[in-house]
């Protein structure tokens, strides 16, 4: 099916790099919006954003926007979308959404509306007045901002931060795209050398050398939209089996994580070898104030604890302190760090050289980046 429209939410602040991403991926009509890139395309631009996306949280596909302030505006601009094309006679399209600053504001009752309307067109096309809803899952989702209602499908599943690597992990977790996206943004590339001396779980360096080797994010999962009727399942064979003559397996890339918890860094292992990159990471167990940027270049990501994370502000800021002193000024090096703490440059002990301002989750956050 062509000519399809789709959104790829995201975290705030991530926009431009979804967009990117799409962009490479030769795929058309990118527009990034608040929370959210949209772009065009058919089956298999569905296949390849869910496979390849390292930043964005799902793919959907945008069936309709339109106005609407009351449920019967809602309902019929809702009844007379082709449903049919997407949601097979025996499969399930469960409900869910979000209202924000408009007349409709009751999510139950916009729920029911969208999914009686739904309903009404399948039955009508299908010519039955039960839907048995025991095939795959369509989750249909709406959002209603300022009375302009978008009804999408959901084709991803488990949101796509969600590699299938990360069996466990240590406390606070950074998500898998978060750190996506800090790679990106510290310009990551194939023959770079990465470290995390604070790495936890190994999440940061595991997507550095996955976008390193250009090993598509979702190669090792499925998807909801595997299962669905309408679509052939060559069309995921193929963008497979694309992504995997894309990957790049003699890359110089290599990275070093440290930790002081020996049983974060035997989860960091585990991951890694998990995600197919265990060979390319060393994990050693080592204080941050025992860091040195040894080699000639390097690359250095990490998300240190703080306040509202696993430490006190005050055990956190002496934290910054001490990266301050081990993290110096060398030629070829550059250090990226993401905290929601206002006063980090100030602890660190120099103004970054650029700022990025990202969401961990619901919390602001700015990623701070020095280079020579």
């Amino acid at each position: 099916m062509n000519n399809l429209t789709f959104s790829a939410p995201c975290h705030f602040g991530t926009e431009g790099i979804v967009a990117n991403e799409l962009r490479f991926m030769d795929i058309e009509n990118v527009k990034a919006e608040t929370g959210r890139v949209l772009f065009s395309g058919d089956f298999c631009t569905l296949a390849r954003a869910n496979l390849r996306l390292r930043c964005a949280e799902r793919v959907h596909i945008l069936v309709a926007q339109f106005y609407a302030t009351s449920f019967e505006e809602l309902f019929e601009n809702t009844a007379k979308l082709p449903w049919e094309e997407f949601i097979g006679k025996a499969e399930a399209f469960p409900v869910k959404g979000s209202c924000l600053d408009s007349k409709l504001m009751s999510i139950s009752d916009c729920q029911k509306i969208v999914k009686k309307a739904v309903a009404k067109r399948l039955g009508d096309k299908y010519s039955t007045a039960w839907l048995e809803e025991t095939e795959a899952v369509h989750q249909v989702q709406f959002l209603i901002r300022q009375n302009n209602v978008s009804l999408m499908i959901d084709t991803s599943g488990a949101p796509l931060h969600k590699r299938g690597y990360r069996k466990d992990a240590n406390d606070a977790p950074i998500s898998e795209t978060l750190a996506a996206a800090m790679a990106d943004l510290s310009r990551v590339r194939q023959n770079h050398f990465v470290t995390d001396p604070m790495c936890g779980s190994g999440t940061i360096l595991i997507e550095s050398a996955l976008k390193a080797m250009n090993i598509a994010a979702g190669i090792n999962r499925t998807f909801s939209a595997e299962n669905w009727s309408c679509i052939d399942n060559k069309v995921f064979k193929a963008e497979r089996e694309l992504a995997k003559s894309l990957e790049r397996p003699d890359c110089d890339f290599f990275a070093v994580g440290s930790d002081i918890d020996p049983k974060a860094l035997e989860v960091a292992r585990i991951n890694a070898l998990i995600a197919g990159v265990g060979d390319r990471i060393e994990f050693i167990e080592r204080d941050l104030r025992d860091f040195l940027p040894q080699r000639e270049r390097g690359t250095l990501i990490t998300n240190p604890p703080y306040g509202e994370r696993l430490l006190s502000i005050k055990e956190a800021e002496e934290l910054y302190r001490t990266m301050g002193k081990v993290f110096v000024r060398k030629s070829g090096w550059s250090y990226a760090a993401i905290t929601p703490d206002d006063d980090f440059e100030k602890c660190f002990g120099r103004p970054a050289d650029k700022r990025r301002k990202l969401y961990n989750g619901m919390l602001q956050c700015q990623l701070y980046m020095y280079y020579l």
